[in-house]
């Protein structure tokens, strides 16, 4: 078990951190604590929705897969550390933490 701490790049909201557990995804963890983050693909790596920058944790997520890149690629302002959320699931206990983009600019939920 750890903490996941959410960011977000609309400074209205603040920080939140809440818990997370090994084989949970970042998506699951964000949508079970109320937090938006959009998942049009309903977080089967089909679009690039979660979208999301991990600032720290990154040796507790799986390696991005070339699927993983081709959709992260894609993204609204993709920097070295984009992930997807869907595709970010705790390998072990650790804390991460991460920052949500600005969601109100994306269509779906």
């Amino acid at each position: 078990m750890g903490n996941i701490t959410f960011h977000f790049e609309d400074k209205t909201q603040q920080p939140v951190t809440v818990k997370i557990e090994a084989g949970e995804s970042v998506l699951e963890v964000a949508l079970d604590n109320d937090i938006q983050l959009n998942h049009n693909c309903g977080g089967v790596c089909g679009c690039s929705t979660c979208h999301i920058y991990v600032q720290s944790g990154e040796a507790l997520l799986p390696e991005m897969s070339d699927r993983e890149e081709d959709y992260v690629d894609r993204a609204r302002n993709p920097k070295y550390n984009s992930r997807l959320a869907c595709q970010c699931k705790l390998n072990q206990d650790g804390d991460l933490v991460v920052t949500i983009p600005d969601q109100s600019g994306i269509i779906g939920h």
